[in-house]
């Protein structure tokens, strides 16, 4: 939720204003994109946003050796981030786009409803905690909505997933489209006593005998739930012995063979386990589901259009890049973006 604040909101503060490294803020234009700027409170706050989500951060004061870390660390791609939105936002503008009132008006409801904030003051004293005004959100949002439409319109619904691309991509992840077979099982448990000198053998051999008698009275027709429950040292016992559905490959091995060749019904020989003598029924069985082509066509366009969108999406930032004027008023912050630019190109190219 956005209503959110944490202690080391007053130490993050303290630090981004005087450690020496990347996250180093002096002046307060930090960098200028075009004619728009981005300043250095508004840069403080990206990083107060980023860090006071890590849990490890809870306690820390000014002085700590991680928290410096941590700033040093997120800095890149927040300034990377920074500039790539206001690039967004500007696309935005060009494109006559704007939050009307009535938008806005939506949206606000929505913040309200979902933060249990519909109290017009309670939603106001929220709202001063955060230390934002009414205009300082509406911006946030007009924000956010110019950088999102500008992608959309000039990414989104410019990208189309070919059949050949489509079947392609089926045809790699074919695992992706399978549900697997799954079983339901029924299991007596005969637990053999440890000590710490090991297994008793008489034990052992007593606890395999009665296994094996109760083996007896199931194939004789006695009700495997029954006897589960009058006779299993297993958790299970409580519901008759049943297991799942569990999926076959989190079976062990020996045993998704035996499953295999057994029919529903099937009642397994005595099996020595770790914990003593166990016996096993099929209860039932789901057959392994390969969903068609077809079938799966609209989860294999998402799929391939979400990677195809964000390949393009970083072509598009870098003709957006490309045309833009972009001055920089900190070295430290310059170089930050040019290292989290130069990640960027580099996994991606």
């Amino acid at each position: 939720m956005f209503m959110r604040r944490i202690t080391p909101v007053v130490a993050l503060m303290a630090v981004l204003t005087s450690i020496p490294t990347g996250a180093q803020i002096i002046e307060q234009v930090l960098v200028n994109v075009n004619g728009d700027i981005l300043t250095k409170t508004e840069f403080e706050q990206r990083q107060i946003a980023v860090l006071r989500n890590r849990p490890e951060l809870a306690n820390v004061t000014p002085e700590s050796l991680e928290l410096r870390r941590a700033i040093g660390e997120v800095t890149p791609q927040l300034i990377l981030d920074a500039v790539d939105e206001l690039l967004l936002i500007q696309r935005g503008r060009e494109l006559g786009l704007a939050l009307g009132d009535e938008q806005f008006a939506s949206i606000l409801q929505n913040i309200k409803k979902s933060n249990n904030l519909e109290d017009d003051a309670k939603f106001e004293a929220a709202l001063k905690q955060e230390g934002l005004t009414m205009a300082d959100l509406r911006r946030s949002l007009e924000r956010q909505m110019l950088a999102s439409e500008a992608q959309r319109r000039d990414v989104v619904e410019k990208v189309s997933v070919t059949e050949a691309e489509a079947h392609a991509y089926y045809d790699a992840n074919k695992q992706d489209f399978t549900t697997p077979s799954e079983l339901t099982l029924r299991e007596i448990l005969v637990e053999v006593p440890t000590s710490d000198q090991g297994i008793n053998v008489a034990q052992d051999d007593e606890a395999r005998a009665e296994a094996e008698s109760l083996r007896k009275r199931l194939l004789a027709g006695e009700p495997f739930p029954r006897l589960a429950a009058d006779s299993s040292d297993a958790p299970s016992k409580a519901n008759g012995g049943l297991i799942g559905p569990i999926s076959r490959d989190e079976i062990a091995g020996p045993l998704q063979k035996q499953f295999d060749a057994m029919k529903i019904g099937d009642i397994t020989e005595v099996i020595r386990t770790t914990r003593g003598y166990q016996i096993i029924k099929l209860e039932s069985r789901t057959e392994t589901k390969i969903r068609t082509f077809d079938e799966a066509r609209s989860d294999i366009s998402n799929k391939v259009g979400e990677s195809k969108m964000s390949g393009e999406r970083l072509k598009y930032l870098e003709r957006l890049r490309g045309l833009a004027t972009i001055t920089w008023r900190n070295d430290e912050l310059k170089k930050a973006y040019e290292q989290a630019l130069a990640t960027r190109q580099r996994t991606t190219g």
